[in-house]
């Protein structure tokens, strides 16, 4: 998830003061656990006013206000969460950590794991579903390869409910299909307007969507994950924040479960029950073979 990066000036609305920006701080912190620095001060202005221009409202007290009232405040605050975030992402978009996983992950997983065990992966903050597909493209190739019969899911979580609209639809501009390696190709087909490409139906039915904030992640009513593809998401966090969400992660992983992050996005981190493992261009963490205590 990542912030607006364009302002844009309204007429006949003034510019939002210090004391209203710190109030807009604390909710978007409260609710979502991203933090807005003073320096970012312009791109919440500009989602704001793009949201509240559609809305008719001319005062950012009073559309605050309107964000507590019951349900209408909960929709209203669901849109305004879109506006403020930009859904950019790229399939196969970081391919050392796909590596990772093909080559060093899966291999041992697939020695340990009993021959009728399905494999269960999370991709968090998965925006418009690139990534979440990625994970499935490479898995359904791989496992076809070497272990026919295993099977495969993927769990994909964003808090934008319009993201994951697109996401579900897995219909995508013809232009991107050049970020999919040829290897994995196999599992999008063309459309007839010759204009896009779509994920095949086989694979879309391994995927399940889910709109969860990755604060609340440890509470969502997942299984236990092999693997947690969680990158470009943690750096939208205040710092003392990420720790905790990674240990509450932790959480969710089986023994030998792989926790793969963005690069530099938790430095300083750790954890009993995990231990680092890739190479420099990762950031990765396999959990512990023992079991936690009853």
């Amino acid at each position: 998830m990542e912030t607006v990066a364009t302002s844009v000036a309204v007429i006949g609305m003034r510019h939002l003061d210090d004391a209203e920006f710190d109030r807009w701080v604390r909710l978007l912190e409260e609710r979502t656990g991203v933090i807005v620095p003073p320096e970012r001060k312009p791109f919440l202005e500009t989602g704001l006013r793009r949201r509240m221009r559609e809305t008719g409202h001319t005062r950012f007290d009073a559309y605050y206000d309107e964000l507590f009232d019951g349900a209408r405040g909960a929709m209203e605050w669901a849109c305004l969460v879109d506006h403020l975030t930009v859904h950019e992402t790229h399939f196969f978009r970081h391919l050392p950590s796909i590596e990772l996983i093909r080559d060093e992950w899966l291999p041992g997983w697939l020695d340990s794991a009993a021959p009728d065990v399905s494999l269960h992966a999370l991709s968090v903050g998965c925006s418009t579903g690139e990534e979440a597909y990625s994970l499935a493209l490479m898995l359904d190739v791989e496992l076809a390869r070497v272990a026919p019969s295993r099977r495969f899911g993927v769990t994909a979580t964003d808090v934008s409910q319009a993201a994951l609209v697109l996401a579900r639809a897995a219909e995508y501009p013809m232009r991107r299909l050049a970020e999919i390696p040829v290897a994995y190709r196999g599992g999008v087909e063309l459309l007839p307007d010759g204009e896009s490409f779509r994920i095949m139906d086989r694979l879309r039915k391994r995927i399940g969507f889910a709109c969860v904030n990755l604060l609340h992640a440890s509470r969502a009513p997942l299984r236990k994950l092999d693997i947690i593809f969680c990158q470009n998401v943690l750096i939208y966090f205040a710092r003392e924040r990420r720790g905790e969400m990674l240990d509450a992660l932790v959480g969710l992983l089986q023994p030998n479960g792989l926790l793969v992050l963005g690069p530099g996005e938790a430095p300083g981190w750790s954890h009993p029950q995990m231990r680092r493992v890739g190479g420099r261009q990762t950031l990765a963490y396999l959990r512990n073979t023992e079991r936690d205590p009853a």
